[in-house]
């Protein structure tokens, strides 16, 4: 039996209250931020206006915890907040993600005026929290050692009414020293094939046409129900489903990337010609003392397997610079690996200590100048190595799936934008008819940036999707109803596409 504490508490629907979620580090706590948006708006919440900057009556922090200054920040942003809180009566403040969980009720002790502290495990609870911390009139920390439910059980306000998450496991299993996330997220935990394909499927029939398989190692999928080519055969299985034109997942490991998942991606038509591989170092010795179960040559033989079985792949990855220890010579190798492999783009890092992690008490911590010298000279190869990878681009017809808030400039340029099938940006003049966020165009590339490409010329073809039909829907609901959640970390594009998170926990 469930108690009445344990029930999701309702808002006074005559006064609803507004909130705001900031949303900290990778794809997983965007994805859970999508989760605690739905259960507010479940309890009668309505999300506060565009622009609101902290004047709603709860506010959220799902926090990172993977960088060395995540605490800095957020303390800064509560210090902030503390004062509009004071002359605010019964405004509220909750913090959860992987700092909550790593910090507990040192964050309580440090910022008295926050109302709520829930972790990783248990973000179904804060309406209930919330409800508590008011009534009881102090704060409530709940921090649950393991998860209590699936988040994809938990409502959902998602950010795109045309590209989803979809999640298939939480938790990871290895034990990299230079990550902290295992200790946060807790050990894999995957979920059921059906449950995931039931799931894609209700996303389809609501005018999803495009998702993202999501887990914090998620081509390990499988590791938890004892099936090792559980991950290629859900593949194969998304392939199945009427309506669903593209596939792409985030973020796999090399350890666990088989040749069944390569065969899965170059023999199922809406899985994408894209993977995002994280390499981390190109060093053995770096790699060894990372605890990456990986070497060199296994790396780059995954590359030519991909490239092989799909020469059109475009391949991204991470590559953290300056780990306790590195050399020259280490760092050689991984510029090396970066030729050989010619990386469509790569996220590039200096390394910074996680607190927690065996790494950041290493002996041989780089200076830093010594790491600044040798990430410029990364990016440097990786931006001519992307501008000439992009310019073999010029000349093709590509398919677009048209974007929204992609293109920065596309209001100055009369241009839109849209992800390619390889996940490459481009920017295409923007045609006589009516095209839609979800729809998808036919165009012609003219130029190569090293970041995007160019149709300069007139659109070959639109057509019109469910997709954008679901875009325009919601679009003219949105516009009788409150602004969005204010999501505090930088677009990264299309919300399913993007095959890597920039810097957070799925990226490992």
């Amino acid at each position: 039996m469930t108690s009445s504490s344990d029930r999701s508490p309702a808002v006074d629907v005559s006064s609803p209250k507004t909130y705001e979620v900031r949303t900290y580090g990778c794809q997983m706590n965007v994805h859970d931020s999508e989760r605690l948006s739905g259960l507010l708006e479940e309890a009668g919440y309505v999300p506060a206006p565009e622009g609101s900057d902290g004047d709603a009556d709860v506010v959220v922090f799902n926090t990172c915890a993977v960088r060395e200054n995540a605490d800095n920040r957020l303390y800064g942003n509560l210090g902030r907040l503390a004062p509009r809180k004071a002359s605010r009566p019964g405004m509220q403040i909750a913090v959860g993600g992987c700092l909550a969980q790593k910090d507990r009720d040192t964050i309580v002790k440090k910022a008295p005026w926050v109302d709520v502290v829930f972790g990783t495990h248990n973000i179904g609870k804060l309406p209930v929290l919330l409800e508590r911390a008011r009534v009881q009139e102090e704060a409530q920390v709940e921090i649950a050692e393991s998860l209590e439910a699936f988040p994809s059980t938990l409502p959902t306000r998602r950010e795109s009414a045309y590209a989803a998450w979809v999640s298939i496991s939480v938790g990871c299993n290895n034990t990299c020293t230079f990550c902290i996330v295992p200790a946060l997220r807790g050990k894999e935990k995957d979920r059921r094939t059906g449950d995931i394909l039931a799931e894609i499927e209700a996303l389809v029939g609501e005018g999803v046409s495009e998702i993202t398989l999501l887990g914090q190692n998620v081509n390990a999928y499988g590791s938890d129900i004892g099936d090792r080519e559980a991950f290629s055969k859900l593949l194969r299985a998304c392939g199945t489903i009427e309506g669903l034109e593209r596939v792409r997942f985030t973020s796999p490991h090399p350890r666990d990337f088989t040749d069944d998942v390569i065969a899965a991606m170059a023999e199922t038509p809406n899985v994408m010609p894209q993977l995002h591989m994280p390499l981390q170092s190109g060093s053995d010795t770096v790699l060894k003392a990372m605890r990456r179960s990986y070497r060199q040559d296994r790396y780059l033989g995954i590359i030519e397997k991909v490239r092989a079985a799909m020469p059109d792949a475009a391949i991204s990855t991470d590559i953290i610079v300056g780990f306790p220890g590195e050399t020259e010579e280490d760092f050689e190798q991984t510029m090396h690996v970066v030729r050989e492999a010619r990386f469509t783009n790569a996220f590039t890092f200096q390394y910074s200590k996680r607190p927690g992690t065996p790494a950041a008490t290493m002996d041989g911590q780089i200076p830093k100048e010594v790491v600044q010298s040798r990430y410029e000279r990364l990016v440097a190869l990786q931006e001519e190595i992307s501008w000439d990878e992009n310019k073999k681009q010029v000349g093709r017809t590509l398919e677009l799936m048209v974007a929204e808030g992609e293109g920065r400039k596309d209001g100055a340029t009369h241009r839109l934008s849209g992800r390619a099938p390889d996940n490459r940006l481009v920017h295409f003049t923007k045609p006589d008819r009516e095209v839609r966020p979800g729809d998808v165009v036919t165009v012609e590339i003219t130029y190569a940036a090293p970041h995007h490409l160019l149709a300069e010329g007139a659109v070959l073809d639109v057509r019109r999707t469910r997709a954008g039909d679901a875009w325009e829907k919601r679009n003219a609901q949105e516009a009788v109803k409150p602004a969005g959640v204010l999501l505090g970390l930088p677009q990264i594009g299309v919300p399913a596409p993007l095959p890597v998170a920039t810097g957070g926990c799925a990226a490992h």
